[in-house]
């Protein structure tokens, strides 16, 4: 039993946790303000600023925002297509635990993914949107 066959595996999570947390900030500066304001709580949103005003910087930094998490969300692509194949151990026990691994990573990627596609669409898609 060679934990040395489980790093990769565990490393491709952890880019995907990352690429989470970055892709999680594009909905943090852009998303979620434009749904409170379309639903009519701006107060709501007056409130959760005056609570956290760093967001105010996120926003007005979005391009740099959605460029960091754009280039994390690549980086853990690229490790989830070359892992795609890599071995796991033949251990049962550590087999399952490798290919549960796997599955994790893709489930969080995928969401990431998601995330990053729905803060784009309300930062930069929806401004040029003019309905009739």
């Amino acid at each position: 039993m060679i934990p040395e066959k489980i790093i990769a595996p565990k490393s491709n999570l952890l880019t995907s946790i990352a690429t989470l947390f970055a892709s999680s900030s594009t909905l943090i500066c852009c998303a979620i303000p434009a749904l409170l304001v379309a639903l009519g709580a701006g107060a709501t949103l007056s409130t959760f600023i005056s609570i956290f005003p760093k967001i105010v910087w996120i926003s007005e930094h979005k391009v740099e925002v959605f460029v960091f998490a754009g280039v994390m969300l690549t980086i853990s692509g690229y490790m989830q297509w070359r892992g795609r194949f890599a071995p796991c151990p033949t251990d049962p026990a550590l087999k399952d635990a490798c290919m549960r691994t796997r599955r994790a990573s893709l489930i969080v990627y995928s969401f990431s993914l998601l995330l990053y596609l729905t803060g784009g669409w309300f930062a930069f898609v929806i401004n040029f949107y003019k309905p009739f």
